[in-house]
């Protein structure tokens, strides 16, 4: 904690800042939810990597850990933080293997391949190009939540351990792609367009396609860390559009988008619909409980009521679980569910592969289905329900103030005649339509999503959000779409 006169602020945080930069003094706020994330050069810097490094070596000896993996995504930055990243950990003791760059699924699946079960992947997701970070793995489990800011208690603290570990290197990417390849073969040729966005998937996901049968049309598969034509994040409609004109030129089958270390999917079809995750999730349960009825399958609370539907209509066991590619994973551990996935496009199978989220092997397996039916895509998804729905609609306010709006809606407001779930923000059920309103963890924004049965009943549900959001926040509003999809 820091005390500035009201006469020396100014010079204060000016100071408090060069610290951070310099590594001297750890900004608590990269230390999130899901993963650790910052500005390079900023409040991520290399002195403070490394003190991340030994920081993790200290946790991995506390679980009898010595050998971890680490790679990186295509970001300008990552290698000198990667290399920042392993001088720590040996520092701590630790036995680092580095496998390159590639995509956070590929490291996943060395920690399987090395039986490490512990790992650091370096990457900024679908951040703008001046972001960095790290997801991280120990002895089998994502961290999140309070295993990360144990991180930043044992850096506090100054209790990191000191040993002398080694280095290595090591690439996998061909035993990743055969494993793929000997498992999923296309029963007949499909064209595809590619949208890597210029992230680390432009690497991989061209070839391995290509490999298990399909035509592919490369769109953005140019590795460049600056993101010079889209955002790399398959989330956003806009991201989308490229890929939408380029399904259409090549009288494509299908496109396929991927975020910027290669963990989310974004499907487009032929006729140019955007296929949600949610209602991939529907396809993908569908074919999976024919082979393994009962199964259970996990979503987060931003995907459609319709999804439970579909997964009891096919004699699936369905649970609603929080939003996190962390917290899926982990509820997929602790139940032995076969599937998991959020709105996000984070989609995991431990049906015939590892459990984590991969948009490649996603993609190779909703391949395969396409390939086995004579339906187009648009045909293929059109036996699932489609409500009047929004994309997830993204309120901006600040890192403390969202927790404490949503306190206080929890607290104050009422909604009559409709079920409400609280596992994660305030999801109001009726018979009809839902809507929800969260906390993001990793932005300091509100996250809405909302879906109806027709086009009136999801504007108004909107209005009625917006009306109990003003109640406890007057003035905080957010635009109501009224496009569908």
């Amino acid at each position: 904690k820091f005390s500035i006169s009201k006469v020396d602020s100014n010079r204060g945080l000016h100071d408090l800042r060069r610290l951070i930069n310099k590594g001297k003094i750890m900004d608590q706020e990269i230390f999130r939810e899901y993963d650790i994330r910052g500005i390079v050069d900023d409040n991520l810097t290399d002195g403070v990597v490394y003190e991340i490094g030994k920081a993790f070596a200290k946790k991995m000896h506390e679980v009898g850990k010595e050998d971890i993996v680490t790679g990186r995504d295509g970001r300008n930055s990552s290698p000198t933080i990667e290399d920042s990243l392993s001088k720590g950990l040996r520092s701590g003791g630790a036995n680092v293997t580095s496998i390159g760059r590639v995509t956070t699924p590929m490291l996943y699946y060395a920690t399987n391949r090395l039986n490490t079960g512990t790992g650091i992947m370096v990457t900024g997701s679908h951040n703008p190009p001046n972001y960095n970070g790290l997801k991280m793995m120990l002895a089998e489990e994502t961290l999140s939540g309070k295993s990360i800011q144990d991180l930043y208690r044992i850096i506090n603290n100054k209790v990191a351990r000191t040993g002398s570990g080694s280095q290595s290197e090591l690439s996998l990417a061909s035993e990743y792609s055969d494993e793929i390849v000997n498992q999923v073969e296309l029963t007949k040729n499909l064209r595809v367009v590619v949208d890597c966005g210029n992230g680390v998937a432009g690497d991989f996901a061209p070839d391995l396609l290509t490999r298990i049968g399909a035509t592919v049309e490369e769109l953005y598969c140019d590795v460049d860390g600056s993101f010079p034509n889209h955002h790399p994040d398959p989330a956003e409609p806009k991201n989308l559009q490229d890929l939408i004109k380029a399904v259409k030129k090549n009288q494509a089958d299908l496109g396929l988008a991927f975020d910027g270390d290669g963990d989310r999917l974004g499907v487009v079809t032929k006729k140019g619909g955007i296929i949600w995750p949610d209602r991939l999730m529907m396809l993908f349960s569908k074919h999976l409980l024919k082979d393994n009825p009962g199964a259970k399958i996990i979503s987060d609370v931003k995907c459609s009521k319709d999804l439970s539907s579909v997964v009891r209509q096919y004699d699936g066991d369905y649970i609603m679980w929080k939003t996190g590619h962390s917290h899926i994973k982990s509820k997929m551990r602790e139940t032995s569910a076969l599937l998991g996935g959020e709105f996000s496009g984070h989609i995991c199978f431990k049906d015939k592969w590892y459990g984590y989220d991969d948009a490649l092997y996603s993609a190779a397996r909703l391949l395969e289905i396409l390939a086995n039916t004579d339906q187009t895509a648009d045909e293929l998804f059109s036996e699932f329900p489609e409500k009047f729905c929004t994309p997830e609609i993204k309120l901006q306010t600040s890192e403390s103030e969202k927790f404490k709006i949503m306190e206080d809606l929890v607290a104050n407001t009422k909604f009559p005649g409709a079920t409400i779930n609280s596992i994660d923000g305030l999801r109001v059920e009726y018979d009809d339509s839902w809507g929800l309103i969260r906390a993001s963890n990793t932005s300091p924004v509100l996250a809405l999503r909302f879906e109806a049965s027709d086009q009136k009943s999801l504007i108004g549900l909107q209005t009625l959000f917006q009306q109990k959001l003003n109640e406890v926040r007057p003035g905080l509003t957010f635009e109501i779409p009224i496009e569908t999809e």
